[in-house]
């Protein structure tokens, strides 16, 4: 029934049906632009600066390292890895890639999304990092003011990046976009479809474990705090599954192998043929009823030409008789 389906639609290429798809998601840009200007800004903005007692600093000693993951990598690789799933099973499956572009834009709104959300509580909340006495005091030499708060002599920068420990930005990043992927190749692969195949879900699992890892890289390089890596796992799994049901049906239905703008195209394309096919038919039923009469008459005219032929010869025969 599938490859059915799929040999239906195969008149919607991106040549075709092109300028209709950049149409319908010319709002989802707007909105990725608009994203991407409210996280430039809430980037410069500063943080909450939150009172940091001296008695505060016992658990914001860690030493002040690097990060095993970069910033850059995160945002990056899963882009990179959600392109590359919808390509390989636009291949594997022989679909026509008509939807490429609104992939490509709901990866990036998702990013986006995320991005701000994470961001704008990292700004309201201004939680200390694990290292932010190092942040604060690069000499070891810590003073406060005379109502407690910390009175920092460090680099400006280091300072402001150290009141954002929470929520987890590499965490939220990664089971945002992990987790969206997630998603996707349970529904690509009908992991739900109770067969109880155990390599389907190892899968599945895969990317989460990925996403995993990175959070607890946040925790072993002391940039967060475990509640921080919680947050934000919850953050971009919230964010991925709204943004997965946006345009997929769930898993575990028994069309979640494909996105609702699919089945859209297919009814069109039901809608399209239906009324070919009606006037096919009754284009063949009306020929079909030409040909009976058309054989009826011959049949008949037939039968009138031997009556004939026999009425003839019996005048015949009585003639004969008679002489």
């Amino acid at each position: 029934m599938r490859e059915v389906q799929l040999g239906s639609i195969t008149s919607h290429t991106v040549r075709s049906h092109g300028v209709t798809v950049a149409r319908t998601h010319m709002h989802d840009w707007l909105i990725l632009i608009l994203l991407v200007l409210i996280e430039g800004i809430l980037y410069i903005i500063h943080p909450f600066y939150r009172f940091v007692g001296e008695d505060m600093m016992t658990d914001l000693k860690y030493p002040l390292k690097s990060n095993t993951v970069p910033v850059w990598s995160v945002p990056v690789n899963i882009c990179r890895f959600i392109a590359h799933s919808n390509l390989s099973f636009c291949i594997l499956s022989e679909e026509r890639c008509l939807r490429s572009s609104s992939c490509h834009s709901r990866s990036l709104i998702l990013c986006s999304n995320n991005s701000s959300d994470y961001r704008c509580n990292k700004n309201a909340v201004g939680r200390p990092r694990p290292d932010f006495f190092w942040r604060c005091f690069p000499d070891g030499k810590d003073f406060y003011d005379k109502l407690g708060n910390v009175v920092c002599h460090g680099d400006k920068n280091v300072i402001k990046e150290g009141h954002k420990s929470f929520p987890s930005g590499h965490t939220s990043w990664s089971f945002a976009g992990l987790g969206f992927l997630s998603l996707y190749l349970s529904g690509k692969i009908k992991v739900f479809d109770r067969g109880g195949h155990v390599a389907k879900l190892c899968i599945v699992i895969l990317p989460l474990l990925f996403a995993s890892l990175v959070g607890i890289s946040r925790v072993d390089d002391y940039w967060h705090h475990w509640q921080d890596v919680f947050a934000g796992g919850l953050l971009g799994l919230t964010v991925a599954t709204f943004c997965y049901l946006q345009f997929f049906p769930p898993p575990y239905h028994n069309e979640g192998w494909g996105p609702y703008a699919y089945f859209r195209m297919l009814e069109e394309s039901r809608a399209n043929t239906q009324p070919a096919d009606a006037h096919n038919a009754y284009t063949n039923h009306t020929t079909e009823a030409q040909m009976e009469n058309q054989e009826e008459r011959s049949h008949h005219g037939c039968m009138g030409l031997t009556l004939a032929r026999n009425s003839s010869t019996t005048l015949e025969e009585m003639e004969s008789g008679r002489s």
